[in-house]
């Protein structure tokens, strides 16, 4: 190596050893002075500055875009070694075929030995101090020769990757994105040698270009520039590098090191674990795991400061997961979007050594880490998401806003239609129709069947038992005009019901109480022995259904094949449903169109996987089918011993017509009724609700907790009082009499029912929302939803002014 190579090296190692920009911008002074060194711009052109700064809208969603750019290079490594042109006709035509080719011992990688072998080719490692932390990506991938740098690392919008199928990356932009979070000054060190092992190790240095004071009076913004010397890139010849790798020297491949880098509070600490947890959730399926590295010296009591990560899924569906009590999935084919698959993960509302509080501490920071509820991914990368608000404004399952994870593959979705859908940064969606019709198609889908099964088998458990306070709510009924504004009001807010209507429907419930249905013991099986229809017409032997023109029906199959038979990592099983033709009794000869091949042309079609034995599909016209016509469809279960079909006919009927005596009965007006009042204690009491009840659902109910009012439907459905309160239990400590304490329950119960009825019907429709502060200067307010609100209200110091200051004393104290 000659001494200018060598002065070369050494300048490298001075740039990659500062721990942070502090440290840096010393070592770039004295280069400026030392070498012939230039800063050409970015991409060639100042102008991408905004481009560069317009990206990826936080540092997690950055960071994971140059993951997968370390996945694309490893993958685009792999084919060059097979000796195929990535554009070719003979390369892989997904990231999917691309592991099973090249990775044909891929399912090794669920064990964590041969899964930690193979992280070891991707690596983000930690360097620096804990409060100022530089990151640094390794990856053993293609790399790249010093002098197409300018066409690679350093270039924008070239749609380098457009024509190659089997890798993420499409605008030549990821390699920008996390660059603006990279301190004041934005540094990153770029450096690659080529896996052909025959060219040289460079490096360039990138950074926003610092303004002179002629430049500040003159130019309204700056632009990113990257280092070269002697009019090139850096370059000087290796054999290896000791680069501080995890058991292992560098090569050849590409390093990548962000100086510090912003990292969100919530991962600033071991790496290791909080960073890993935020990536795995952006990455909820990535083709390759990757290795997250910390040191000693920045945590030196921390035992397991390298741990690999293989995404969200996995770590949700791995044997024992203690955290998941349910999976299923709802795939859907629709001829306007093409096909998602949405998939349902229920957590368990309390864990055996931890409380309901601290279970759900728990599970946010180990899976909401982010706030994202609902995850839109294309190729296993999370392009987009929905907060909570979903579960709880779209759904309307508010009770399990804290314990659901929803996880939607957009890969199959129609190309036109996804283009539309995510923006060119991939970290969020776009505001438009198709975005709004994606929401409307995933909220129909999943409001119904096994999500809306779980979710009324919570409520019901919740609000089973018969209320309490009856007395309190007969006497505010009997006083209030019917006539009144105020019973207006409670009407637009609250679900009024006949009470007399409510008599008659819980004795339909004694009455069927007494007939249980007597459940047969449902034994699963790896794979599926039969397969039928539950449908009992049928026409000339074959069963048949019909369809409302504008409406939806739901058929059931019954099988006997385990519930993750679709979901499973090994041998998944698939339902297919397929058409045959004209039914039958539908033949008018051949003037008419042909019946199309594809299902989704006819019928947007949901399938949901096994559960306890049944598989629910929902079938909706599409319009292409006239009212009268019909059509013979064939649904088969796939099997390793050869798949197991139904034939079954659809036909298309007029929709149906609202009975005159609903509509009539419609404009009756209802009597008063207000939300059920339900007194909980911390014991059980002459089988009334006790606090066990609630954490049974994820609901708190400590001492130190007042009331929980559950929303159904956007209407306050029920409100749960706490009468162990420490707040209650305060108040009547201080009193002498039984008639003095029975007074005190009373009037407790009556203010945090009343106040919790007028606080929630005045908020709802004033239309008001309520923020609450982030808890760093940066962060963004959070929406906070009413119910948590007046939960938090009442658990403060509210309840304890309505016990302890009536209304009369209070205004003789302030006239005094």
């Amino acid at each position: 190596m000659s001494n200018y190579e060598s002065s070369l090296k050494s300048l490298f190692f001075r740039l990659f050893n500062a721990q942070t920009e502090t440290e840096l911008e010393p070592v770039v002074e004295k280069a400026e002075l030392n070498f012939s060194l230039n800063w050409v711009p970015y991409g060639d052109n100042e102008s991408y500055f905004g481009v560069i700064e317009n990206q990826q809208a936080s540092p997690i969603p950055a960071l994971v875009e140059k993951i997968t750019n370390s996945i694309d290079a490893i993958l685009m490594k792999r084919c060059y070694e097979e000796g195929i042109d990535p554009k070719s006709s003979l390369a892989p035509k997904s990231i999917e075929d691309a592991i099973s080719r090249f990775f044909p011992n891929s399912s090794s990688w669920d064990l964590p030995g041969k899964r930690s072998i193979q992280s070891e080719d991707i690596q983000i490692i930690a360097d620096g101090p804990r409060r100022d932390t530089s990151l640094i990506i390794y990856d053993n991938g293609e790399g790249q020769r010093p002098e197409d740098f300018n066409d690679t690392f350093l270039s924008l919008l070239r749609g380098n990757k457009n024509e190659i199928r089997f890798v993420q990356g499409k605008y030549n932009m990821g390699g920008a994105g996390a660059v603006v979070f990279c301190g004041k000054k934005r540094y990153q060190l770029i450096a690659s040698k080529q896996f052909k092992g025959n060219g040289k190790f460079g490096f360039t240095l990138l950074r926003k270009h610092p303004l002179s004071e002629s430049e500040q009076q003159t130019r309204k913004n700056t632009w990113y520039e990257y280092l070269v010397i002697d009019g090139k890139v850096p370059e000087f010849d290796i054999h290896s590098l000791d680069l501080g790798l995890h058991n292992r020297q560098f090569t050849t491949g590409s390093i990548i090191k962000l100086y510090s880098y912003q990292l969100p509070i919530g991962a600033r600490s071991v790496i290791s674990r909080d960073l890993n947890q935020s990536i795995n959730e952006y990455l909820f399926e990535p083709a390759l795991p990757v290795y997250t590295i910390d040191n000693e010296q920045r945590y030196p009591d921390d035992k397991n400061l390298a741990r690999d990560l293989y995404g969200l899924k996995r770590r949700m569906e791995a044997d024992g997961n203690r955290y998941i009590k349910e999976r299923f999935s709802e795939d859907h084919q629709s001829p306007v979007i093409g096909s998602f698959k949405a998939t349902a993960y229920i957590f368990n509302s309390r864990l055996p050594d931890r409380t309901v509080k601290e279970t759900k501490e728990t599970i946010r920071r180990e899976f909401f880490k982010n706030n994202m509820s609902v995850l839109f991914s294309l190729n296993g990368q999370v392009h987009g998401h929905y907060t909570s608000e979903f579960i709880t404004r779209s759904l309307k399952f508010s009770l399990l806003k804290d314990y659901l994870l929803i996880h939607v593959d957009c890969t199959n979705l129609k190309l036109d239609f996804r283009n539309e859908l995510f923006m060119a940064s991939r970290d969020r969606l776009k505001y438009g129709e198709e975005s709004a019709e994606l929401r409307k198609q995933l909220a129909d889908i999943l409001s119904r069947g096994r999500l809306k099964e779980i979710y009324s088998e919570w409520k019901e458990s919740l609000t089973s038992q018969a209320e309490s306070g009856n007395e309190l709510l007969q006497d505010f009924s009997k006083n209030l005009p019917l006539d009144s504004e105020l019973i207006k009001l409670l009407n637009q807010t609250f679900n009024l019901k006949d009470r007399k209507g409510e008599k008659h429907d819980k004795k339909n419930k004694i009455k069927e109480s007494k007939n249980p249905d007597y459940k047969i013991e449902f034994n699963p099986k790896r794979y599926p022995s039969y397969f039928n229809i539950d449908l009992n017409a049928k026409n000339n032997n074959t069963p048949i259904t019909t369809i409302p023109v504008q409406g939806d029906k739901t058929i059931l199959f019954s099988t006997d094949v385990e519930d993750q038979y679709f979901d499973r990592v090994e041998d998944p099983g698939e339902l297919l449903i397929s058409i045959l033709g004209p039914s039958d009794n539908d033949n008018e000869g051949g003037d008419r169109p042909g019946i199309p091949k594809d299902i989704e042309t006819l019928f947007d079609v949901s399938k949901s996987s096994p559960s306890k034995g049944k598989i629910r599909i929902n079938m909706q016209p599409t319009g292409k089918m006239n009212v009268g016509e019909s059509v013979t469809l064939k649904a088969s279960l796939t099997s390793p011993d050869g798949d197991l079909e139904q034939l079954f006919i659809v036909k298309i009927s007029d929709k149906k017509k609202k009975h005159p005596e609903n509509i009539e009965k419609k404009k009756e007006p209802e009597s008063i009724g207000l939300p059920k009042l339900q007194e909980v204690f911390q014991a059980p009491v002459d089988g009334k609700k006790c606090r066990g009840d609630m954490e049974d659902k994820g609901i708190d109910f400590s001492f130190k907790s007042v009331m929980y009012p559950f929303v159904e439907d956007d209407k306050l459905d029920t409100i749960f009082i706490n009468m162990d309160s420490r707040i209650l239990k305060s108040y009547k400590s201080k009193l002498n009499t039984e008639e003095q304490i029975t007074t005190a329950d009373r009037r407790y119960l009556s203010a945090v029912y009343f106040h919790t009825i007028f606080l929630y019907m005045i908020t709802k429709n004033r239309k008001y929302v309520i923020k609450k502060n982030g808890d760093n200067p940066n962060d963004k307010d959070e929406e906070i939803d009413l119910p948590d609100y007046l939960v938090d209200l009442f658990n403060t110091y509210y309840s304890e002014f309505l016990l302890n200051f009536e209304m009369t004393a209070l205004l003789e104290t302030l006239s005094e």
